[in-house]
């Protein structure tokens, strides 16, 4: 039995996993970084224990710092969440040394299935169809470039070890195989520590399905029904669903039983996903995740079953709450990950949570690890919520999902919300037919569209001439030329209310009772038009045009975060597109290039700094 769980995790799936365990009377211990001495997860556990400087490194992957943290709380048993340590073999190791249960499967078992390479030949020999590919170990770079040409392109470059879509590159071109292997290997050798690489086929069309099975100590392994993940970026999911929507049953049936297969292969206890590439008029083996999933509500709300409570009761040495033939599935359930980036660009963005306002309804539920007031750094992956619909069909759990994201509002952060509403409306996943290069063509425009301007400038004019303490300046006069600014541009409209309340921006009639919920910061208003947060500056004049970004030789930064690297040294000279240095924020990195020819005349940061949106990088003489 569990008394007191201590979570290895921050962010939404700790808050999943305590309100669990609270519910099951078990005692829950928090632990968190400086950066999150006041997130929602420390003040809903019980208790809590700080184990570090905000450096992931330096806390949250610090097995050290963690085991520390159970032993001075009393814990007797921790999990691990997703991310971080939660497939580190070596964590869950060092806690059974330690004489804590892990919540999650042994350490040989992520061994085996964390190692890509071993893991292919496990599933081999157990008869589970792998993707053709070329997984032969301590190959160099001559050996993977010469087995990357006999099997023919295009292929994926995979990291052996790690996931999340880090150390993973498509390569279409022959003259490009050895750049994708340094670029790999290089990402692969900084994010886990091991630049080991496999090669595998790109099979196109394709779609991204993968299984649930839950295993206990006792040799019961079950599946808990089929998920369909082909909705990604960066080899990153973004849209989740189940079941996996025009699949034959017989196929579903068969990828079930193919996950069972691969769970009993490794002695399997606990909550895992075996992960799935379907085309080609068959599936294949891509990797088995040794944690509970991301996506993991999706099945929950057509089971009706908490999987985390399921882990907790198979850690704690118990059988397996239901046989297979007792586990029934009900409608359909769709999520989005509500991430904090620009939908324009993906790039990560950072801020301050001005007001955090989940949508609510039938069928609907909101994973956050967010609250008004909180922090989004460069730290940590920046996923903020899950928005998860529940319905008796797809077309219904899609429109509720749609609609959920919709009126979720978050404000003082830009979010992916645009996107995903994008994403949701592809007349190929409204019918039904999710590829994994389904979401690539996306493109979210930078520009507001009319109504959102329109909605916008009537916002600002209302909290200029209401009096209300906000930034905002009023021209006094009924017919108000107003000149919004959004970052470097300059959006120009008329605005007047008209006798009966509602206002006239140009052309457009804005409703009163459309106007969006706003939130000032500063010089800046924040309001979410219904496609996601945009910050507006108000201004009486029309100030002069910004140059084009680079065009003058400044180069600026794109995003805030550490620089990585600086390629470049005062007095070279270079052409277009070379690279400058590399931006490291929220995990990812961002190659900064030079806009013009030129020689460097000025560096204004050194590796290791840490810089804002915007602030200079890097001076070019043309």
């Amino acid at each position: 039995m569990i008394r007191k769980l201590l979570i290895a995790n921050r962010g939404e799936i700790a808050v999943r996993v305590i309100t669990t365990a609270k519910r099951m009377g078990v005692a829950t211990v928090a632990v968190y970084s400086d950066a999150d001495a006041t997130a929602p997860h420390v003040l809903a556990a019980d208790q809590a224990e700080r184990i570090g400087p905000p450096r992931a490194s330096d806390s949250y992957l610090s097995i050290e710092a963690l085991l520390a943290a159970a032993e001075r709380s009393g814990a007797d048993a921790v999990h691990p969440g997703y991310g971080f340590l939660s497939e580190s073999a070596a964590f869950a190791q060092a806690c059974a040394d330690a004489g804590l249960t892990f919540v999650g499967p042994s350490p040989e078992a992520i061994s085996a299935m964390g190692d890509k390479r071993r893991a292919k030949e496990i599933m081999i020999e157990a008869g589970v169809p792998c993707v053709p590919g070329w997984h032969d170990e301590g190959a160099d770079e001559a050996a993977l470039a010469a087995a990357a040409r006999d099997l023919g392109l295009p292929l994926l470059v995979k990291a052996s070890a790690g996931g999340g879509g880090r150390g993973m590159r498509i390569v279409t071109e022959v003259d490009k195989i050895e750049a994708a292997l340094t670029s790999a290997r290089n990402e692969a050798e900084a994010g886990f520590g091991d630049g080991s690489l496999i090669l595998e086929k790109v099979i196109d069309p394709a779609r991204h399905v993968e299984v649930q099975v839950m295993g206990d100590s006792h040799g019961a392994v079950v599946h808990l029904g089929a998920r369909d993940c082909s909705l990604q970026r960066r080899h990153q999911k973004v849209i989740e669903e189940t079941p996996p929507p025009g699949l034959p049953a017989a196929m579903v049936a068969d990828l079930c039983a193919a996950a069972v297969t691969a769970a009993k292969a490794i002695d399997y206890v606990g909550a895992g996903t075996v992960e799935f590439l379907v085309g080609d008029g068959g599936f294949y083996f891509l990797e088995m995740n040794t944690r509970l999933q991301v996506e993991h509500p999706v099945t929950e709300m057509i089971t009706n079953l908490d999987l985390v409570a399921w882990q907790l009761q198979i850690a704690a040495g118990g059988p397996l709450p239901l046989t297979q033939d007792a586990i029934a599935f009900s409608g359909h359930a769709m999520e989005a990950r509500l991430y904090a980036e620009d939908p324009a660009t993906l790039l990560p963005r950072t801020g301050t949570v001005l007001d955090w306002q989940p949508a609510s309804g039938d069928g609907v539920r909101i994973d956050a690890g967010i609250a008004t007031s909180s922090e989004i750094g460069i730290h940590y992956d920046p996923l903020l919520a899950k928005i998860i619909a529940h319905g008796p069909d797809r077309e219904i759990a899609r429109r509720r999902l749609a609609k959920a994201i919709g009126d979720t509002c978050l404000l003082g952060a830009t979010t992916n919300k645009a996107y995903l509403l994008a994403l949701l409306a592809l007349p190929d996943f409204v019918a039904g037919k999710p590829t994994t290069a389904l979401a690539a063509d996306v493109e979210i425009a930078a520009e507001p569209g009319e109504e959102t301007l329109a909605l916008a400038a009537a916002t600002v004019f209302r909290a200029s001439i209401d009096g209300e303490p906000d930034p905002w300046r009023s021209a006094g006069e009924a017919l108000w030329p107003l000149v919004l600014g959004e970052g470097k541009r300059k959006h120009r409209v008329t605005v007047a209310m008209l006798a009966d309340g509602n206002y006239q921006v140009d052309s457009q009639i804005v409703l009163a009772a459309d106007l969006p919920h706003a939130a000032s910061e500063g010089e800046q208003l924040w309001l979410d038009a219904g496609d996601g947060a945009r910050a507006w500056e108000d201004f009486t004049y029309a100030p002069a045009e910004p140059p084009t970004a680079g065009a003058d030789g400044k180069v600026p930064a794109p995003i805030p975060g550490r620089v990585a690297k600086v390629a470049v040294s005062v007095g070279d000279t270079v052409v277009a597109g070379a690279l400058l240095a590399i931006i490291e924020s929220m995990k990812i990195e961002h190659a900064i290039t030079a806009p013009v020819a030129g020689k460097i005349t000025r560096l204004a940061v050194a590796e290791g700094d840490q810089v804002a949106a915007r602030a200079p990088l890097a001076d070019i003489e043309t």
